[in-house]
């Protein structure tokens, strides 16, 4: 256990206001210095996982997030899953095209937190949601 955190079960968060981003940074911050990692490798994290719980807040109308310890047998990292329902993304290849951007955000958009982390997968559809997952691994 981490600060009340346990590290052996998913952590989960909604993401509905401007104040439940700054959350998912302070989960997402605590749960990779558990995981080991690098404090570039956090702050690359934490980068990417605002953006990401941005997005979901903006463009996703709220929704929510998992933040989970993985471990691979040779190294450990952080997994994250951010899911929402709203419209879902209608030109995927657009949204992750480097210097795309809607506004809003810390201007990297999805290409930004992308090359942020080590694993990223997206699964969206026009009117059914969006639902992203990146991981980040330790050095």
């Amino acid at each position: 256990m981490t600060a009340g955190i346990d590290l052996g079960h998913p952590q989960a968060q909604a993401i509905q206001s401007d104040e439940d981003v700054v959350r998912v940074r302070q989960l997402v911050r605590t749960v990779a210095v558990a995981a080991k990692l690098s404090l570039v490798d956090q702050t690359k994290l934490v980068t990417a996982a605002s953006e990401l719980a941005r997005n979901t807040l903006v463009y996703g109308g709220g929704g929510s997030v998992e933040v989970s310890v993985v471990d691979n047998g040779r190294r450990r990292g952080v997994r994250i899953l951010f899911a929402d329902s709203g419209p879902g993304i209608v030109d995927l290849d657009l949204a992750l095209t480097d210097g795309y951007t809607t506004g809003g955000g810390l201007g990297l958009g999805l290409s930004g937190a992308r090359r942020l982390v080590d694993e990223f997968d997206i699964q969206t559809a026009a009117g059914a949601g969006t639902r992203v997952t990146v991981t980040k691994w330790s050095r």
